[in-house]
């Protein structure tokens, strides 16, 4: 008998092309078979979930937000950091929506020329309806804590933008750009869930949707750039390489820091805005460690180059990699 042979018809093009249909598939039965709406499977009306039922549960929960553990906020009476954790939480919520807008913006004009038959218009439409019940509920949270937050900074604002005709031009930017907004807020609110807080339930359910669904949308951008970007010749693989921990970098930033609004309100001396954001070497490792699944994607597309390595390390975002995504961080395990 002679040895099994590859079949004469066999083509690793098509092969991958089908793996990649089959896993946006998969993850567009996802969307179907379990998604949620807000207005439904929130209980705002309850009135446990009325903003100032006690709360104190709005305090900046230690083990989940360096501003929480930071000698500053703990020297803070309790009506005082009630009011600065209402803060800070509506406008995470706040920045979340913006950066849905964005996304969803792009992702329209990205389907617009999408080919007849192609698996990723159908998966898009799923998730851009998904972030419309995103923007509504960050929305609704905000209204119903009732401070009038800024969210992004007025020169991040600008950014939207950009959103459109990079995703039109750069679709491998902008997923990449997709990334470096969901990853920081998918970490953030993962850890907080993690943590065992007894937050306020307003913020426990809007975080559960988000990170129930957002496993997708992150799935999705990571399956993306496992197809085209080895597509692409080796020049531009050179260029994405370079500018993947540019992005990761400015748009991470863009999202975890809070706005210089919020710094003004509270009198928060600029000593605590440094060494929060990003002078310690804890803020740094915690900003770093909001890419250790970028990081292994990276590796795995092969944009981790010698050069590339040199960028993140410049920007101090490198480190370790994670084994699989969403893996916990645990202690030591950074670089």
């Amino acid at each position: 008998m002679s040895p099994t042979t590859t079949p004469v018809d066999y083509d690793p093009v098509v092969a991958e092309a089908q793996d990649y249909a089959n896993k946006l598939l998969l993850l567009s039965e996802g969307s179907v078979n379990k998604n949620f709406d807000p207005f439904e499977d929130i209980d705002w009306e309850n009135p446990d979930f009325d903003a100032n039922a006690k709360p104190e549960r709005w305090i900046l929960p230690a083990s989940a937000d360096p501003l929480g553990r930071h000698p500053w906020y703990r020297a803070l009476t309790q009506e005082q950091k009630i009011a600065v954790g209402m803060y800070r939480q509506a406008n995470i919520a706040k920045v979340g929506l913006q950066f849905e807008s964005i996304l969803i913006s792009g992702m329209v004009n990205h389907t617009f020329g999408l080919a007849n038959g192609d698996p990723e218009f159908r998966y898009c439409t799923h998730e851009m309806s998904e972030e419309l019940n995103h923007t509504q509920m960050f929305q609704e949270m905000v209204n119903r804590i009732g401070v009038d937050v800024p969210g992004m900074g007025p020169i991040v604002r600008q950014l939207r933008l950009l959103g459109v005709p990079v995703a039109v031009m750069f679709p491998n930017l902008f997923f990449m750009a997709v990334l470096a907004g969901e990853e920081p807020i998918d970490h953030i609110q993962k850890q907080i869930l993690r943590s065992g807080e007894d937050v306020h339930p307003i913020m426990r359910g809007v975080m559960a949707i988000h990170v129930a669904e957002e496993a997708r949308h992150i799935s999705f951008a990571h399956e993306f750039l496992k197809h085209h970007v080895p597509e692409k010749n080796v020049p531009t693989r050179l260029v994405l390489s370079i500018a993947m921990p540019i992005v990761m970098f400015i748009l991470g930033r863009s999202i975890a820091t809070p706005p210089k609004k919020f710094f003004q309100e509270f009198d928060i001396p600029d000593t605590v805005r440094k060494e929060l954001f990003y002078g310690s070497k804890e803020s740094k490792q915690v900003f770093s460690d909001y890419f250790i699944d970028v990081r292994a994607l990276a590796q795995e597309i092969g944009l981790m180059n010698p050069i590339a390595k040199r960028v993140w390390k410049v920007l101090g975002i490198a480190g370790t990699a994670s084994r699989y995504r969403s893996e916990p961080i645990r202690a030591g395990k950074a670089a």
